[in-house]
């Protein structure tokens, strides 16, 4: 019988874990279960951070929104009721935008709103 040399799928399969696991530190970068391990984990971070981020990002919008408003002479949460009853349908993150880039144009707006 002829002589099998084995593992190049499984030593593929392991540097391509060790390969993304570039940048990890002290063993979890070398060492294939480490890696493994650190990998699983680095991913469940990330699924879950990807929604979390969304919360973040809203709640920094209301932030400057209701920061800008207040200076206007109105609370976000009368602002965001007077928009519901006019039935104007603008997202948090357009608004905080506007009021970040183009405060005159906001100023108007909020105005137009206030009446």
């Amino acid at each position: 019988m002829p002589r099998v040399k084995r593992g190049t799928i499984a030593s593929k399969r392991r540097k391509k874990i060790i390969k993304a696991a570039k940048g990890f530190k002290w063993r979890r970068k070398s060492n294939y279960r480490a890696a493994k391990e650190a990998l699983i984990k680095a991913g469940k971070y990330a699924y879950r951070d990807r929604r979390v981020k969304k919360r973040v990002m809203r709640r920094l919008w209301i932030l400057r929104l209701n920061n800008a408003l207040r200076q206007q002479g109105i609370r976000y949460s009368e602002f965001m009721k007077k928009l519901k009853e006019k039935k104007v349908e603008l997202d948090r993150k357009v608004m905080s935008e506007m009021a970040m880039e183009n405060p005159e144009i906001f100023e108007k707006f909020v105005e137009e709103i206030k009446a």
